[in-house]
C-alpha cells in the first residue's frame, strides 16, 4: 500500500473505502508520528472507528502538554513551544494538519495523538479540529452520538 494522504480528506476517502484502521495504522507509523506501539494499542482496544469528525478543542482531554496545563504528561516548555509555534504559523498560512486521534473512553474524548496539533489549532483561533474517533464497542459509539446530539 502506498503513502496515504494524512489529511481530513484522505481520512474521508479511507472511511468511504472502509479502511480507517489502515489509514490510522499507516499514519501512526509514518515519519513524524513514529508511534507504531500506540497504533497497535489503539487498534487492539478499539473495534470501531469513525472520521473525520469535527470536535471542539476544549472538550478534548489531553494526555500531554505544557507545564501548568491539565495533562497527564508535562512536556518540556521549550520543546512544546517551538513545535506548537511552528505548527500555528503553518496553520495560519493555510496548512491543514493531520486529523487528531481521539478515543471515547468513560464518556470522554481522550486525545491520544495530536497534542501539539490541537494546541496549535487552538492558538491559530480555531475552536474545532478534524479527528478520527475510536470506540471500544457499539454501545460507546451510540453514547458518543447521543452526546453530540445533545450538545448541538
Amino acid at each position: 500500500m502506498g503513502q496515504r494522504d494524512f489529511t481530513a480528506e484522505g481520512l474521508r476517502r479511507a472511511a468511504a473505502d472502509d479502511r480507517i484502521e489502515d489509514w490510522l495504522r499507516e499514519f501512526l507509523r509514518s515519519p513524524g508520528s513514529d508511534n507504531a506501539p500506540l497504533a497497535d494499542q489503539l487498534l487492539e482496544r478499539n473495534s470501531l472507528w469513525v472520521g473525520p469528525v469535527e470536535l471542539p478543542i476544549d472538550e478534548l482531554h489531553r494526555l500531554a502538554g505544557p507545564e501548568g496545563e491539565p495533562v497527564l504528561v508535562e512536556v518540556d516548555d521549550d520543546e512544546w513551544s517551538d513545535r506548537v509555534v511552528d505548527m500555528e504559523q503553518k496553520i495560519r498560512g493555510g496548512w491543514e494538519p493531520a486529523p487528531l486521534v481521539v478515543t471515547f473512553r468513560d464518556d470522554q474524548l481522550v486525545l491520544e495523538d495530536g497534542n501539539h496539533r490541537a494546541e496549535a489549532i487552538r492558538r491559530a483561533g480555531r475552536g474545532t479540529a478534524a479527528a478520527v474517533v475510536g470506540f471500544e464497542d457499539a454501545d460507546a459509539r451510540q453514547r458518543f452520538a447521543l452526546q453530540r446530539l445533545t450538545k448541538s
